[in-house]
């Protein structure tokens, strides 16, 4: 069973709108064994989608359509659907009297226009909205049209079309997904080059983010079971090469993974930031049940700041300047004593486009991290990229020298 994803909206090739909703589905049909060879996108174009849907069918056995189910003129997917396959369009009763309940007295022509579907289709209830999902089968092959909003099509999908799509293949696909920090996706590559080269079941993609790699392990099997289990071998090896720059895998995040380990130890922690401007805090912030660990968040750009706020003395930066180990060091220090925490983490540094020089050149930082009872930490990293590319990897290695610390 092989798959393509049809993305319809004018708003998505003008670039107005991310389309996560076909990432969303290319992951759930991994899950389920159904292979997606290719993914399209076309505007609000009646001629072109019918054409779409055609050269879709010329390589996959199912078309996915994302958009263009709503009550305005340019929603044209059903009927680009129905024309395909040679059917009319009719009205499902059901949808019309869903809609009519839930108008409350304000309903009208084109609202009822969601309950326009494909004759002969099935219906993929919204328990979300007012346009239905719908499945079109003729002639061997399968159309699945799911509304554009993703808290409309993402529980549609899960709760109505899985059950469907299972019942069309009898593989499982699983996958694993390793997540490294503090080293680069081309030194992983070379230490997992033979890995990489000998692969068959399981696959290996390592890909890149800002200032991580992923190592995304698939494997295809008669259940999940059997595939879980032929991933593990080769997992373990990556582990065993690759650690402890692994540091967390699938879903979990590094700001999750630290919040957990600072719970686990009884830890509380503050946070003083100067060129990340207040990344980690939203990092730690954005993990639920960080208050029980996370107490203050400071953003002392300023030398005066750092000086008034956590007492950074004022002849240290005179001496040193305030992108310094010795000052990241006071600051961290700073951040624990002035909140009674016990761990400061501190970052300061020249995140440019402007102010670095040939002494401390752009990119330049230094990460200050105190725990209570051992000696204070500094960190010297030069990272390249772009002011935001600076701030974001600045967090994430300040964080992660935050969890080995722990981990260690």
């Amino acid at each position: 069973m092989t798959a393509e994803i049809l993305s319809v909206g004018t708003e998505l090739l003008l670039g107005n709108i991310v389309n996560t909703n076909a990432a969303f589905i290319a992951q759930e049909l991994a899950k389920l064994g159904i292979s997606t060879y290719n993914q399209s996108t076309v505007g609000d174009n009646h001629e072109r989608l019918v054409a779409a849907f055609a050269h879709a069918f010329e390589t996959s056995d199912m078309v996915i359509t994302i958009g263009g189910l709503g009550p305005t003129l340019d929603d044209i997917t059903k009927a680009a659907a129905a024309e395909y396959f040679g059917v009319g369009l009719v009205m499902h009763e059901e949808t019309l009297s869903k809609i009519e309940a839930h108008s409350a007295g304000r309903f009208s022509e084109n609202i009822g226009r969601n309950a326009i579907i494909p004759e002969g289709c099935e219906i993929l209830l919204n328990d979300h909205g007012q346009a239905p999902g719908v499945v079109i089968e003729k002639n061997g092959k399968t159309a699945i049209l799911f509304p554009g909003p993703p808290h409309e099509l993402e529980p549609m999908f899960k709760n109505y079309a899985v059950p469907f799509l299972r019942t069309k293949t009898d593989r499982a696909l699983y996958s694993r997904t390793l997540k490294i920090i503090g080293i680069g996706e081309a030194k992983v590559e070379v230490m997992l080059q033979d890995l990489i080269e000998a692969q068959t079941n399981p696959t290996i993609a390592p890909y890149a983010k800002v200032g991580e790699v992923h190592i995304r392990l698939t494997a295809s099997a008669a259940n999940e079971t059997e595939a879980k289990n032929l991933i593990t071998p080769t997992a373990n090896e990556i582990y065993r090469r690759l650690s402890p720059n692994i540091y967390g895998e699938d879903d979990f995040t590094l700001p999750e993974i630290v919040i957990n380990l600072l719970k686990a130890q009884n830890h509380t922690i503050s946070v003083a930031e100067s060129c990340t401007g207040g990344l980690i805090a939203a990092d730690l912030v954005s993990v639920p049940g960080c208050s029980d660990t996370f107490l203050e968040g400071l953003v002392t750009y300023s030398n005066q700041a750092k000086t008034t706020r956590l007492n950074v003395p004022s002849a240290m930066l005179k001496a040193h300047g305030a992108v310094s180990p010795q000052v990241a060091a006071a600051m961290a220090e700073g951040a624990a004593k002035t909140s009674s925490a016990t761990i400061g983490i501190s970052t300061t540094g020249v995140a440019g486009p402007q102010g670095g020089t040939p002494e401390k050149p752009v990119g330049l930082v230094h990460i200050g991290l105190y725990i209570q009872g051992r000696e204070t930490q500094t960190f010297k990293y030069n990272i390249p990229g772009n002011r935001n590319i600076i701030r974001t990897r600045a967090t994430k290695i300040a964080l992660d020298q935050l969890r080995r610390a722990l981990e260690g």
